[in-house]
């Protein structure tokens, strides 16, 4: 019972090995972080497809761009006093808090005047947040994406920063494709948790009066982007510096707003690359304002833990590869493309509703991994069946039989099917006399012969054994007409003997015959076998009535023997004899049996004919007197042959007496032999002869 299981068990495994090892593979590049690009990718798709979502948090940029260079005259760096000009009109307008995105490391190379009216500007307002730049090392985390620790901070010279209410590190996080998607909440300054930036920004504001939104209690987080570059509203940095644009004028354009300041010009090289950004770049004050906008909201993008998106790839291997073996590997695609679609269409519903990140490029790779291995193993193992039933099965066979195994229903069942076997008469005495290359050759022409009829009459060559050929009628292919096909065959295999013994006769003296037995009955049809080695083949008493009946040909002087089952739906369409009842080995009840004659000797009218005839075999020159049973158009009967004379031996006749009216010159192959007598059919009659025969 155990043995039972396990062998169960492997069978099951064994089955299912190309997905196990497209799992273990997934589950290797998942932490391996090889697919993590693909994961990125799918999430910045995420972005592009979802609708794009008007900010709505109190931002506003002021933008310092190439207009503002080209309008104020000034190159940058611009002198810090109109950084101070601007803070104090933007102060006007009483915001909530003003982000300068701007650093401010060192002193102006304007002299010491310029940093202290930026001082004072940013002291008047006592609600800037200034940038500082830090110092970062690189580290990978186990989510694959770089990670940082700041080892110390470049914070605003005193001039500048005393009158700051804060100043926090500005950097970016990037990915290891240099894409912006994180932001950093904190970062580890030395030993020690510091508000970042944006969120430095976003204390101010609601210390200011903002309503407070819970932050993620995480040190990152990924940012809900609103839109790709111009996003947010902004004003040209010049005209609020020019007074072009003042309270007076705007009275609503910044009151109770959140600004940010900060270059959006591309040659300051403050972009970055986003989920949006398309190549172009993102510039670094717009994303801080996305930053900004998703932690007012409250909305940044969860993630599902890496835990589950790693089971769901592992489930998608082993899915993928149960697929194809459940199903046709067409139907396994379309089956498999589907449940990608569900899976890709629901992570993307989530995603695009609720604002949750299911990485499922692992599901993906994990379910083609699965798929294609298991496919792939069976494309080979398939082709090479296919290649081996080839040497046994015609392609139509073939392709029905592959077709049913795949569909899972190629079991084996019990039907009835029509027997057929044939074998070479004395062979083993017959290889004796030649040397192996004789016999192989010998053996090929026949099988290579035989074949071709069984094939063409319907039937399929079940197997070889030595010079015996067993086929099957109505197996695997339906055959309504099995029996007269198996019969027809058994007829056309005497025919086709003929040409192959002259052949052989010529070669080596020796004439070949063969004897045929077909039985029709129930048999257990299908693949059997060892789990290792099965085979398509037929068993069961049916089976072992036709070979033993091939064997009583030899004694009964018939080259064809049909049981009495196979006789009852055929009668009628071949002459045939009865032989009477034998009881053959391993069954109790004795058999009918009936020898089937060559149609070629029937098909025309006998009459009864006791004449001489002298016979000369065609050849070495044996001559024999005989005498004449019968005679038709097509041949004759004799009695008084010789045991030697073989089925397939040509003779010379000539025949006198018996009523002829003339004497009868002809040739003629001997097709039947049954103790003394024989059938014998001809080949060619004298042109003088054939009034006496018709006669």
């Amino acid at each position: 019972m155990m043995g039972r299981r396990l062998r169960r068990l492997w069978n099951l495994t064994r089955r299912h090995l190309g997905g196990i090892g497209a799992a273990v593979l997934t589950v290797g590049l998942v932490y391996s972080g090889s697919v993590e690009w693909l994961e990125l990718r799918s999430l910045d798709k995420r972005f592009e497809l979802r609708p794009r979502r008007a900010p709505s948090a109190p931002i506003v940029i002021v933008s310092i761009d190439e207009a503002s260079v080209r309008e104020l005259n000034e190159p940058w760096p611009f002198p810090r006093r109109l950084h101070g000009q601007l803070i104090d009109r933007i102060s006007a307008w009483k915001p909530l808090v003003i982000g300068f995105d701007v650093l401010f490391p060192e002193p102006s190379s304007r002299g010491r005047k310029d940093d202290e009216v930026l001082g004072a500007a940013v002291t008047r307002a006592g609600n800037v947040v200034l940038a500082a730049s830090c110092i970062k090392e690189m580290q990978a985390l186990t989510d694959i994406q770089i990670g940082y620790v700041v080892v110390d901070c470049n914070l605003p010279i005193l001039e500048v920063g005393r009158g700051a209410v804060a100043a926090a590190p500005v950097d970016l996080y990037q990915d290891a494709d240099s894409h912006v998607r994180r932001a950093p909440l904190n970062v580890l300054v030395g030993d020690k948790m510091e508000p970042g930036f944006d969120h430095q920004i976003y204390r101010q504001a609601v210390a200011a009066g903002l309503p407070a939104k819970a932050l993620p209690d995480a040190d990152t987080i990924l940012v809900n982007f609103r839109g790709g570059r111009d996003s947010f509203p902004s004003i040209p940095y010049y005209r609020i510096v020019k007074g072009e644009v003042t309270p007076e004028a705007f009275p609503g354009e910044l009151t109770g707003k959140i600004v940010l300041i900060g270059s959006t010009t591309q040659a300051e090289h403050d972009v970055f690359p986003t989920v949006f950004s398309g190549g172009v770049g993102m510039s670094g004050v717009e994303i801080h304002a996305n930053v900004l906008e998703t932690l007012i909201r409250g909305d940044p993008i969860r993630e599902v833990p890496r835990t589950v998106s790693t089971a769901l790839a592992l489930i998608a291997a082993l899915a993928g590869s149960g697929l194809v073996v459940r199903f046709r590997a067409l139907r396994a695609l379309v089956v498999t493309a589907l449940a990608w679609v569900v899976v890709a269409g629901l992570s993307y519903a989530i995603f695009a509703t609720a604002d949750v990140w299911l990485r499922d490029a692992a599901f993906t790779v994990g379910l083609m991994l699965g798929y294609g291995s298991t496919a792939t193993e069976h494309f080979i193992r398939t082709q090479r069946e296919r290649r081996r039933m080839s040497l046994f099965f015609s392609q139509e066979v073939v392709r029905t039989l592959m077709r049913e195994r795949d569909e899972g229903s190629l079991t084996s069942s019990r039907r009835v099917v029509t027997v057929l076997f044939s074998d070479i008469r004395d062979f083993t005495s017959l290889s004796e006399k030649l040397a192996p290359e004789q016999v192989n050759e010998m053996v090929l022409d026949y099988l290579t012969e035989m074949t071709e009829i069984v094939e063409k009459n319907g039937g399929v060559v079940d197997k070889y054994i030595g010079d015996c050929v067993m086929a099957l009628y109505n197996a695997p292919l339906p055959n309504p007409d099995h029996a007269a096909n198996a019969v027809r065959t058994g007829l056309e295999l005497q025919e086709r003997v003929l040409s192959v013994s002259a052949k052989w006769h010529a070669k080596i003296g020796v004439p070949i015959r063969c004897g045929v037995g077909i039985n029709t009955g129930e048999a257990v049809v299908g693949f059997l076998g060892s789990r290792k080695r099965p085979a398509y083949t037929a068993i069961g008493d049916a089976v072992n009535l036709a070979a033993r009946l091939e064997p009583l040909t030899k004694d009964h002087g018939a080259s064809i023997i049909i049981s009495e089952y196979t006789h009852q739906l055929v009668q009628g369409r071949f002459p045939t004899r009865p032989l009477g009842e034998v009881t053959v080995k391993g069954k109790l009840l004795p058999v009918k049996i009936y020898g089937v004659v060559p149609t070629s000797v029937r098909q025309h009218t006998r009459v009864a004919l006791d004449a001489a005839a002298m016979l000369t075999t065609i050849g070495d020159g044996q001559s024999w007197r005989a005498r004449t049973a019968d005679i038709s158009e097509g041949g004759l009967a004799l009695t008084g042959l010789p045991p030697d004379w073989d089925v397939g031996r040509k003779i010379q006749i000539r025949l006198d007496g018996g009523g002829l009216s003339r004497q009868v010159l002809a040739e003629g192959t001997i097709v039947s032999r049954r103790g003394d007598a024989a059938g014998v059919q001809f080949t060619t009659v004298e042109g003088d002869s054939k009034p006496a025969i018709a006669d």
